[in-house]
């Protein structure tokens, strides 16, 4: 299931993973993405590099927080609004796909 996400939280256990329909290239300390559907390009910052690394594989929601809090010295509130909002515009711009599983 692809979701647009405005407006809507993501949950921990949900899953991400970037879509076939991107292609990156180092940038700066970043990376230039292409969205191969529309043409339209789009940068990430280092830390979005490193977010974009760890979605090429479905990873949850959770996981991914916890990647970018061992990695850099952010507050964990901040961490998860801006880990959030990166994976929300990436999917609502087509770039990767966000899943909600349901907790067995």
């Amino acid at each position: 299931m692809n979701w647009k996400l405005s407006g809507h939280d993501l949950a921990d256990h949900d899953l991400v993973s970037a879509t076939k329909d991107a292609v990156a290239c180092e940038f700066g300390n970043g990376l230039a993405l292409l969205n191969l559907k529309s043409n339209v390009y789009y940068s990430l910052n280092g830390v979005g590099a490193f977010i974009w690394e760890l979605i090429q594989e479905p990873r949850s929601i959770a996981d991914i927080r916890s990647a970018v809090l061992a990695r850099y010295n952010v507050d964990p509130e901040r961490c998860r609004a801006d880990v959030d909002a990166l994976l929300k515009g990436l999917a609502d711009n087509g770039l990767a796909r966000l899943h909600h599983e349901a907790l067995v």
